[in-house]
């Protein structure tokens, strides 16, 4: 998922500098009208990566922070993922690694003070910018992804919120083999994020569904195809259930869904490694 709740005061600084490098806006406009930060783990037994036959297991440590200013909303994640010995590491027995996404939506109404409502669908619309970091230390690949996204972003009028966007992915990658950085086709994406609570009960579905265009050739000369990524998740509010402080202690299932993996054809050399269905469980704690 993409963006929880509203509570905690974590890394403003950092995100507000990250709203003046992308938008050269006052000091003023970055205030932070609401926060919320969270630390968390995942843990599943079915995940996959491509050329890679067998499942395997991971352990995710997660950081994530969202927030509100005048303009918008920020969001930011980093996951570590740590696998076991079927996805073996360069110098140890299962790869990690660090992944990284940043986005900021620029709401339109909310810069010109005018409301851009659509019937009952649409709340409004914005911009988002932001981009993806990656390394990974495994023995066969070893990741060093960089990509930044642009594009808009409709707002879809439904409790809690839906945005849909669609983003020009500008990517590129040095892998262990490849003497200079490689960059990829630009290519577009629909993207879809949710979180939406399940009427009056303590649950939140959320999470995003992501449809992406081949990127042309890899860095190995081989042809990419579009991918397919899906990561939904369903939250329980422990507090609210013992009565306890809310949206502070959360645990849930997830699943991951992902289609010919970062382009790799699953029915190609990638194998059924380009083909993950993951179901997870999950447990956060926000601040």
């Amino acid at each position: 998922m993409r963006v929880n709740g509203i509570r905690g005061k974590g890394w403003i600084a950092g995100i507000a500098s990250c709203i003046s490098l992308f938008g050269g806006v006052s000091s003023d406009a970055v205030a932070v009208e609401w926060s919320d930060t969270s630390i968390g783990w995942r843990y599943g037994t079915k995940f996959r990566e491509p050329f890679i036959d067998e499942d395997i297991h991971k352990n995710i440590v997660n950081f994530q922070h969202a927030s509100g200013y005048k303009y918008g909303t920020n969001f930011f994640n980093v996951d570590l993922l740590m696998s076991d010995k079927h996805d073996p590491g360069s110098n140890s027995e299962g790869a990690q690694e660090a992944y990284i996404v940043y986005r900021n939506t620029i709401d339109i109404g909310r810069v010109f003070d005018k409301e851009f409502k659509y019937g009952r669908v649409v709340r409004g619309f914005g911009a988002t910018i932001g981009f993806d970091w990656n390394t990974k230390n495994d023995a066969n690949y070893s990741s060093k992804k960089r990509m930044l996204v642009v594009g808009p972003t409709v707002m879809v009028d439904v409790p809690g919120f839906l945005n849909i966007s669609v983003l020009e992915l500008f990517e590129s990658n040095a892998p262990i083999g490849i003497a200079t950085r490689y960059n990829y086709d630009p290519h577009p994406m629909l993207d879809l994020t949710w979180g939406i609570p399940l009427g009056s009960s303590p649950f939140t579905w959320q999470g995003y569904l992501d449809f992406a265009a081949s990127k042309g050739k890899d860095e190995f000369g081989g042809d990419t195809v579009p991918e397919i990524h899906l990561d939904t998740q369903i939250m329980l509010d422990v507090g609210r259930v013992l009565g306890g402080p809310k949206d502070t202690f959360k645990i849930g299932v997830e699943y991951e869904f992902w289609e010919n993996k970062y382009g790799n054809n699953h029915k190609g050399a990638a194998g059924d490694g380009a083909f993950a269905k993951t179901p997870m469980i999950r447990a956060e704690y926000h601040f």
